[in-house]
This record gives C-alpha cells, structure tokens and sequence, in this order.
C-alpha cells in the first residue's frame, strides 16, 4: 500500500520511520529536508547520461536504460541500508517532483511489505512550504535581540538563556558561521542557501508564536548567506537588550573563542586583508606585527578600539529603537557569563504581550542595520 501525502507538514514526519530523498547526491547536497537520508536510484552520472539521451538520442531508449539503472540503484539499498529493516518499516519517499524516480522505489518497497508514503509534488513541495514560511509578508512571531559589542559573549550566553527555558533561534548554529570577519568555522563550509532556509524554517515550526525568541543580532547577512526577509523583518522591528563588558574583558574572550582562527598565520592574514581600507596601511601594518609576536590578546584590542566598537556606535546612532535593558558584566569568566544570562532570561519573561508594542517602537526601512564585520 502506498500513500500519498498531499502537503508537506513537518509535525507529520513523526510518523514515519525514515525520510528517504532518492535524487541525485548533488541534488541532496543543494537541499534537502532536513533529517531525511540519501538513497538515490539514480547517481550524478547516470542522471546526466540517461538525460543526454532523451534529448539527443530516443525518449524510448532513455527510459529502458533509466529503468535498469534505477532498478539496479534499489536493489543495491535494499542490500544494503534497508536491509535490517523490520516488517513495521515506514519510510516517507520524495524526489523533484513527486513523478517517477520516488514512484520506482516505492513500489519495490511496498511489494516488499513495508507500508510506505510517497510526497506529493517532492522536493518542490517541500520547497514552497519554506518559502512560505520565509518569504512571506508578515512575520507571525516576536523576536527580542541580544546585543552587544563584539566580544560580549553573545553566542554563549544565548545557549546558556536557552538552557534557562527562553526560546531562542541560533542564526550562527543554523548557517555554520559566528558572523563576523572571523566567523567561518575551521573545516565547516557555510551550508548552501537552500540549506540554510532549510534549517530555519523547520526551527521556526518548532517555536511559540505566544511567546518572545531570542535572537542574536546580526547583519542581514551571515557570513555568505542571507537571512530571509520574514526574519528579518522581524529582527528589525525588535526591542534588543544590551551586553556590556570592558574591552579588556572582551578582547581575551575574542582570544579564547576565535582561538582556531588567529592560530594560523595564513588565515589571520586573509582576515586582516579584508578589513575596510579606511583604517590605513600603518594601523594594518601595526596589527601585522601585534600577530607575527602572537600578541592575539593586543591585535584584539586594536581592533575593538580602532574598528568594531566605532561602528557599532555608529549602528547604534542610527537605530531608533530603545533597548529593553542593558545587562553589564564587570568580566566574561563562565560564572559571570551565567549570570548575564540569568538577567537576559528575566528580561525577556518581563515583555507582556501589553507591553510589546510600546517596546518595539519604530520599524526602520527594510535597508536595516548593518553590523560591523
């Protein structure tokens, strides 16, 4: 028996035992539904060729080659990852469309006698639900940012109100990236945009809309991925609260957080590379050295003092929006960090639904605050 799925719900997929994407590996990489496994019936290769002789050679001989690949490609799963399922099996299929690559595998698997469930429209349908949920004209939740200048141990100390019950949305987690000029994580490539919208709209269907999320403010972009424009519509008609700490205290934060990026040379050296022009060849010349005598804690401090902390003034002048609270920490030591997020988590738990509308104050135009990288 095999059933067909009119929609794409993500309370649904609950139900089945497995999300098997039988594209194409390139087509999984680009996007897929986040959870699902990769189990094509027909590889990069073989789609391509099977395609080449459609359109060049016979419709008819594409398909009798296409059939035996795909026919061949299933019996090789069926060897292999599904052959320890069990009678019970439930496994939801897609491929592009919902045609003939999810309908092939299907039916093998329902002749096997595992109840199976088929997407309809695929992939695609899938995809419309995601820009539905990230393109659309209203956001449907309320967003609280947490701000600070660089260095305040924004990232931790969202994880940490996270673990005190708030609702948060990690933007940096979703798109492998800490959002700055030093933000690409060692090893982790940025996922694809497709990816990316992927991961967040699944994370936006698991929040209360009754209730505020956190969020850590941000550019519109992160690193090289945009935020979508529900979001960050949303991020720009936010109420934020404010971290503070001293630039000592953040500059051997920076040290100890961005450790993998200022311990080689070469990397150091592209980041510094793209600094804006503007700061001058002998401050960039002076930051060389503070990193060829390993003095990260000092080029650290040049920054702060000569870049990040002026622009984000210079963000801020621009921002009409109030601050619900500013949470100042005399140090960044786990300690204190723990209690910084004590007192965000009280902020937030403070914002009645009354009260909301007079802390969001004025929307500014879609053009937004750009953070300093």
């Amino acid at each position: 028996m095999i059933e067909t799925l009119g929609g794409f719900d993500p309370t649904a997929l609950g139900r089945f035992d497995a999300v098997i994407d039988v594209r194409s590996p390139a087509e999984f990489a680009d996007d897929h539904i986040p959870g699902s496994i990769n189990l094509p019936v027909l590889e990069d290769d073989e789609r391509a060729e099977v395609g080449t002789i459609y359109v060049q050679e016979s419709r008819l001989k594409a398909r009798r080659i296409g059939a035996a690949l795909v026919a061949r490609n299933i019996g090789r799963h069926l060897e292999g990852p599904l052959s320890d399922k069990s009678g019970s099996f439930m496994p939801l299929i897609y491929c592009w469309r919902g045609g003939q690559r999810s309908t092939a595998m299907a039916s093998v698997l329902s002749q096997v006698g595992w109840r199976v469930a088929v997407l309809s429209g695929g992939y695609k349908t899938y995809r419309r639900w995601v820009t539905g949920a990230l393109y659309g004209d209203e956001p449907l939740f309320r967003v609280v940012l947490l701000d600070g200048n660089t260095g305040s141990a924004k990232t931790d100390i969202l994880g940490r109100t996270r673990d005190l019950g708030v609702q948060v949305l990690d933007l940096e987690g979703l798109a492998q990236h800490r959002g700055s000029l030093f933000g690409a994580l060692p090893g982790q490539p940025q996922p694809s945009q497709k990816t990316f919208e992927s991961r967040l709209a699944l994370a936006l269907g698991t929040i209360d809309p009754a209730e505020p999320v956190l969020l850590e403010a941000e550019s519109s972009k992160i690193g090289d991925l945009m935020i979508p424009p529900a979001v960050w519509k949303a991020m720009l008609a936010a109420p934020r609260i404010e971290l503070a700490a001293p630039g000592e205290a953040r500059a051997k934060y920076l040290v100890e957080a961005y450790g993998d990026a200022v311990s080689e040379p070469s990397t150091l050296e592209v980041i510094l590379r793209r600094l804006p022009r503007h700061l001058g060849r002998k401050s960039l010349e002076a930051w060389r050295d503070l990193a060829t005598a390993r003095d990260f804690e000092g080029l650290a401090h040049a920054l702060i003092e000569a870049h990040y902390d002026p622009a984000y003034e210079r963000a801020r002048r621009r921002d009409p929006r109030s601050a619900l609270g500013t949470v100042a920490m005399a140090g960044l030591a786990p300690a204190q960090r723990e209690a910084a997020a004590g007192a965000v988590a009280e902020l937030v738990r403070g914002i009645s639904r009354s009260a909301w509308s007079a802390a969001v104050g004025p929307t500014p135009g879609f053009g937004g605050r750009r953070l300093p990288r």
